[in-house]
């Protein structure tokens, strides 16, 4: 795959799995370490698992993965054109943003050194609901120069509220008479939150995306037989202690089935995210991988949900389901998750604040800054 080829519809390339890259960050992971990189994108490049997502701000998630696709072991066996990296600009830190022109170009210069690549496959304006419209609309037109300039391939923006997502989607249609390419939205097609599917694919289709990232399937960590995770920056998690207690009783219920929740969550998102794509618009599911037990566990979850004969290049080509097997699995984890959604109870459905009352959008800052 050339820069060239950039031509060709997103929704034609993308994989139904991707490799979420905040596992190595200082976020979610006690001490990420070059080591642990290389050791997971080895097996999820074995497995068939070749497109990675990231970002600057989930440091150092871009320069571990650098080192590690650049490591002999990786080039060796892979070319550039056999896996699909995508990042982020714009946020830096977790109260720091910053989507001036001069340090979108920056940024996006200094990700293709830390990933040690001449091209980005896909880069998103990270969080958008953060910062005035109008310097996401300014940041985008960066970008698509940019793709003009054959630095980056395909453009798309990322965030957790849908309302914003699906007004900026529409904005750069008409400003830049083009529609962006892709869309990214975190923990809203979950077994917690299924908003996504019912207030945003049909408004992000009619503003010509094509390809919808559905990102943190286990709600960050939530949606799991564990606390939330706690990396090296704390317990940042914005679950509120009532839902934690909910999906920490839900979670009980499920393992007292001989099930796992995190497993039935991946599948639960993977199987509508799947049901709900078509050839020229397709969503996909990125999941949050720390370390090789949890990505083998995490593909041997999906591998219950996906058929051979639907997938595309870069996924496992021989040891996917049966459709019996499939159906089976189906109709179990519908019976499981009609008892999670009713122990949820008012939980179910419930939005993360973002950016929250804290937040002064028009200052980029905390709004405790303007006292």
């Amino acid at each position: 795959m050339s820069v060239a080829q950039a031509s060709t519809p997103l929704s034609h390339l993308l994989p139904p799995l991707i490799l979420g890259g905040a596992g190595f960050s200082h976020q979610i992971y006690r001490n990420p370490n070059s080591a642990q990189a290389l050791e997971v994108l080895k097996r999820a490049f074995q497995l068939g698992l070749r497109a990675i997502d990231t970002s600057a701000y989930y440091h150092p998630s871009e320069i571990l993965l650098g080192e590690a696709l650049s490591h002999p072991d990786i080039v060796s066996q892979y070319s550039r054109d056999q896996y699909l990296l995508m990042t982020k600009v714009g946020r830096i830190t977790a109260t720091q943003f910053d989507y001036s022109p001069t340090w979108v170009r920056q940024s996006v210069l200094r990700s293709l050194q830390r990933l040690h690549t001449r091209y980005l496959d896909v880069v998103f304006c990270h969080d958008v609901e953060f910062v005035p419209e109008e310097e996401v609309m300014g940041a985008i037109g960066v970008l698509l120069e940019m793709v003009r300039e054959g630095h980056i391939r395909y453009v798309g923006i990322s965030g957790y509220r849908i309302d914003i997502l699906a007004r900026i989607a529409r904005r750069v249609q008409i400003q830049y008479s083009r529609p962006l390419d892709i869309i990214q939205n975190w923990a809203q097609m979950t077994l917690q939150n299924d908003r996504l599917a019912q207030e945003g694919l049909d408004a992000f289709r009619e503003a010509g995306v094509s390809c919808v990232c559905n990102s943190s399937p286990l709600a960050i960590g939530l949606l799991r037989a564990n606390s939330v995770p706690v990396g090296d920056l704390g317990d940042w998690h914005p679950a509120p202690p009532g839902l934690r207690s909910a999906a920490k009783e839900a979670a009980d219920y499920v393992a007292e089935q001989g099930e796992s929740m995190a497993a039935l969550a991946l599948r639960y998102s993977i199987r509508r995210g799947q049901s709900l794509s078509t050839p020229e618009f397709r969503i996909t599911t990125i999941m949050g991988i720390t370390s090789i037990s949890e990505l083998e566990d995490n593909i041997a979850a999906a591998r219950q949900v996906l058929l051979v004969s639907t997938e595309p290049r870069w996924l496992w080509a021989d040891t996917g389901s049966s459709t019996e097997v499939s159906v089976r699995r189906a109709k179990e984890d519908d019976r499981l998750r009609a008892a999670v959604h009713n122990i949820l109870g008012p939980w179910y459905g419930y939005c993360f604040p973002s950016p929250g009352d804290d937040w002064d959008v028009a200052t980029k800052q905390p709004a405790a800054a303007r006292l």
